[in-house]
């Protein structure tokens, strides 16, 4: 979680948004005092369906994107916000207030009542389909709520359509989450096509500037300061206490005061970077001027939201940080926000896997993982004067796919760059000679394009799984092994091209990966 900078009172980080997910399931902590063995949740989200005329899997989808649908026993958000459906009641927003305005219920019950809430929820997204002019058959179209949903988020431009964005996956993939006392809440994975308006314009993929696997979502000026006053020493693991797109819509409120360099998605490990490196975040206190603060999508006290995508991909993040500022990869320079000196916050908290953590923060630098010499966790860009693995594996399959780039030496010299520009004619690409993420894209997806779905297994899969991680810029294990974590790289990879997200390559896929698109 972000802390105030020493020189200023700061906001504390609110989370609003979402995570980009397929078929997940969750377990809850208790949302809904019910005396029967029922199904209360379910009831909730089909009433307030009804009453509102909202569709029921999208309430599901924006309850399960806010909260994983856990009420946290009444406990408010770093944002002040409540319940399943994160009813906020802050300066810049009061969802809950106006909930309870458009429905009768007491603050008190829309705070505690997981019905209410939901409820409440409802009430508060008709209201904004109504003033966009949703009539009866607009409501009837899932897909005519995109613009909504945005304005749910509580976000603005950008972040309104990652927000969107996300609970619009978990329509397209499905979801399938366990709540409070073993419920289970799915939605039923469909076709989805949203009517984006104005937000279609927005560019949500800008790459970071310091980070090439991130996105850029600057924050607002007045929430860090530019420059530094110390030397980069230190990364400080936080924890946001809320959700992804959230925390980056705060970031970029004037009000806020706080910041982060860099925050991390649970579902699949997607970064944004917010502060460039080389500006002072406000997010640790004294440490500040030193240190890199790396924001994680979750709550301390649920370890559900630390994924193996999360772990590897902030991991690659740090490791790629620590080397480039000469940060040395230990527990005294790779801290928590509560060891930070002077900071009374609990985060990452005692769920986080510190040992794991650093296990992959300290492992092989330069390497393959699994031998091949190809399987990386991340791909950096690699151009002329480069050196090391990754070289390797750029030189090797260049000349397996008929590119003379010389000896597999690991030294990105003249006949590489000279190769490399070649095939980037020949794909479509911008033939600059630099195998940047869409270079590695293609190179890695190169070859046959069997059809291919969870089940599948083999070389083929391989190749899948080394193209995602390069195309995505977060870690897909590479095991040869089609399963629940790949399935969901690949609809996170279709819904970003504007594919149909249903899990399976096919040709428009493979076309895709093999273009670097």
């Amino acid at each position: 979680m972000p802390s105030r900078a020493a020189a200023h009172t700061k906001g504390r980080a609110t989370v609003l948004a979402a995570l980009t997910a397929t078929v997940l399931t969750v377990t809850g902590t208790p949302a809904f005092a019910a005396p029967d063995d029922g199904h209360p949740m379910n009831r909730a989200f089909a009433r307030a369906a009804a009453e509102f005329d909202v569709p029921r899997d999208l309430l599901a989808a924006i309850g399960y994107g806010e909260t994983r649908l856990d009420s946290h026993s009444g406990r408010p958000s770093q944002a002040n916000g409540y319940g399943v459906m994160h009813l906020v009641s802050n300066p810049s927003k009061r969802t809950l207030e106006r909930a309870a305005a458009l429905t009768g219920k007491s603050l008190a019950e829309l705070r505690t009542d997981t019905g209410a809430n939901i409820l409440g929820g409802a009430a508060v997204l008709r209201s904004y389909a109504d003033k966009l002019g949703l009539d009866a058959r607009d409501r009837d179209d899932i897909d005519a709520w995109y613009p909504a949903v945005a304005e749910y988020g509580g976000a603005q431009s950008t972040s309104a359509a990652l927000y969107a964005d996300t609970v619009y996956t978990f329509l397209a993939a499905g979801l399938d989450a366990v709540a409070a006392g073993g419920e289970r809440i799915t939605v039923t994975s469909r076709p989805v096509a949203p009517q984006k308006g104005s937000l279609s314009a927005t560019d949500a993929h800008a790459q970071s500037p310091d980070y090439p696997s991130a996105l850029w979502v600057p924050a607002d000026p007045n929430n860090f300061t530019a420059g530094r006053s110390a030397k980069i020493d230190k990364v400080v693991v936080h924890v946001t206490q809320g959700s992804y797109a959230g925390s980056i819509s705060w970031f970029q409120n004037p009000t806020a005061e706080v910041s982060a360099h860099y925050v991390v998605r649970s579902s699949d490990g997607e970064i944004t970077q917010t502060v460039r490196d080389s500006d002072t975040a406000y997010h640790a206190r004294s440490a500040n001027a030193s240190a890199l603060g790396i924001e994680h999508e979750g709550f301390v006290d649920d370890p559900s939201w630390f994924t193996d995508a999360m772990y590897r991909s902030s991991a690659a993040l740090t490791k790629s940080l620590c080397d480039r500022y000469g940060i040395p990869k230990d527990r005294a320079h790779i801290i928590g926000h509560s060891e930070a000196p002077g900071n009374d916050h609990t985060d990452p908290g005692p769920n986080w896997d510190w040992n794991r953590y650093m296990e992959l923060v300290g492992g092989d630098s330069g390497g393959g993982n699994n031998g091949d010499g190809l399987s990386f966790t991340s791909y950096a860009t690699q151009q002329n004067g480069s050196t090391g693995a990754q070289v390797k594996a750029v030189q090797q399959l260049l000349n397996d796919q008929g590119y003379a780039a010389g000896t597999v030496d690991g030294s990105f010299g003249p006949a590489t760059k000279t190769a490399v520009t070649a095939y980037q004619a020949a794909r479509g690409l911008d033939a600059d000679g630099v195998v940047g993420a869409r270079t590695w894209t293609a190179l890695l997806s190169a070859g046959a394009t069997p059809s291919l779905q969870q089940g599948a297994s083999g070389d083929g899969v391989k190749r899948l799984q080394r193209s995602l991680t390069a195309a995505l810029g977060s870690t897909v294990g590479v095991d040869g092994s089609f399963g629940p974590a790949t399935v969901t790289a690949v609809r996170s990879y279709q819904t970003s091209r504007g594919l149909n997200a249903d899990g399976i390559v096919g040709p428009d896929t493979w076309t895709a990966l093999q273009t670097g698109r």
